[in-house]
């Protein structure tokens, strides 16, 4: 069944990106044009060098496009804004703030009062499972808690879009399942719109409703999947390693480009 969304709320158009260093310039994305509904949940899938994060950047307003252009809600990105909220794979978190003052400090510099502040977090503690470690501080969690921090951090802004730079790359399978069934539930209840980097394969058809593959350096749109598979997926169901086989050949075929650019950069020197 094919969900329907509403119009474009982040849009790209022919972005390129060139990183230059003192020999040489390297293309980093080349000409990547997307159309971004609300709602929607995207994962960006390639091998490393891809520029899968250079894009996620390029959206947050950290790492602007050499040209091209990037709007969203309508505003073309010209820095970071908080119409975007952005999840990392490093937690950052501040390490002398327990889970609820890392969770409100977003709130507290925009100015909110503090009965909301406190009303707000009060609601996302329980959302993300961390009322009973409101007041321990970030040494004292597993990866998997300083993450649904994190995402609780990003949450009590409101930021329509999510930005999520391999959330869970760091986590062990068990942990790393029940945040992105967590992360579903939110995205669900919530209605964000999420840009979502990852290497796996699995991961990228167990969240998407779009998968992006990115062709190695430059990165390029090599092809645009929608999934069309019934929420919660079945990894060992036939439809989705059908999928899985089919994104795993095209992940490969990169990943085989850029052995053979090694192969001949190596007999050149």
């Amino acid at each position: 069944m094919t969900t329907r969304y509403n119009a474009s709320q982040i849009s790209i158009t022919g972005v390129n990106k060139v990183f230059k260093t003192s020999d040489r310039d390297v293309v980093a994305l080349k000409d990547i044009n997307l159309e971004i509904p609300s709602g929607q949940f995207v994962c960006l899938l390639g091998p490393s060098g891809c520029g899968k994060s250079t894009l996620l950047n390029a959206v947050a307003g950290f790492s602007l496009p050499t040209s091209g252009a990037i709007t969203a809600e309508g505003r073309t990105v010209v820095e970071p804004g908080p119409d975007r909220g952005m999840v990392f794979q490093e937690y950052a978190l501040f390490p002398w703030m327990t889970v609820e003052e890392n969770i409100g400090f977003g709130l507290e510099i925009k100015g909110m009062p503090k009965p909301e502040i406190e009303q707000r977090v009060l609601g996302l503690l329980g959302m993300l499972g961390l009322t009973d470690f409101r007041s321990r501080f970030p040494k004292d969690l597993s990866g998997g808690m300083r993450q649904r921090v994190a995402i609780a951090r990003v949450l009590a802004l409101d930021s329509p879009i999510m930005l999520m730079d391999e959330p869970f790359g760091a986590l062990d399978a068990l942990t790393r399942r029940n945040l992105q069934d967590e992360l579903l539930r939110i995205w669900a209840e919530l209605k964000k719109t999420i840009i979502f980097v990852t290497h796996s394969i699995e991961e990228a058809i167990y969240l998407a409703d779009r998968i992006i593959v990115m062709t190695y350096r430059p990165g390029t749109v090599k092809r645009d999947i929608t999934v069309d598979l019934p929420r919660l997926r079945d990894p060992s169901a036939p439809e989705f390693n059908a999928l899985k086989r089919e994104l795993g050949h095209l992940v490969m075929e990169e990943q085989q480009r850029h052995h053979n650019d090694e192969l001949r950069l190596a007999a050149v020197d």
